[in-house]
């Protein structure tokens, strides 16, 4: 999401975990949506985290949101108690 972000400068094995999937969204589809319909604003959720449960449903929008946050380094620790919190550490 910044200025000069490319594909061929973008480094997928940041979270190298075997559940997570990485995608490159050049053209902001994703995060467009994500503004738009869950956080209910213009513009391009980036740098966001967005955490569901087990028993969340996605039809129209995903549900129900536990928990969310941005910048992603700034709201860490918060990220971590939810987290841990969800998976019953």
């Amino acid at each position: 999401m910044l200025w000069n972000d490319s594909r061929g400068k973008w480094n997928g094995t940041n979270m190298p975990d075997a559940r997570v999937t990485h995608f490159w969204d050049g053209e902001r589809i994703a995060g467009q949506w994500f503004a738009k319909q869950v956080d209910g604003e213009e513009g391009t959720a980036w740098d966001v985290y967005y955490l569901y449960g087990p028993d969340a449903v996605w039809e129209t929008i995903p549900e129900p949101l536990l928990g969310s946050g941005r910048s992603i380094y700034a709201e860490r620790q918060a990220l971590k108690m939810q987290a841990s919190t969800l998976l019953g550490k």
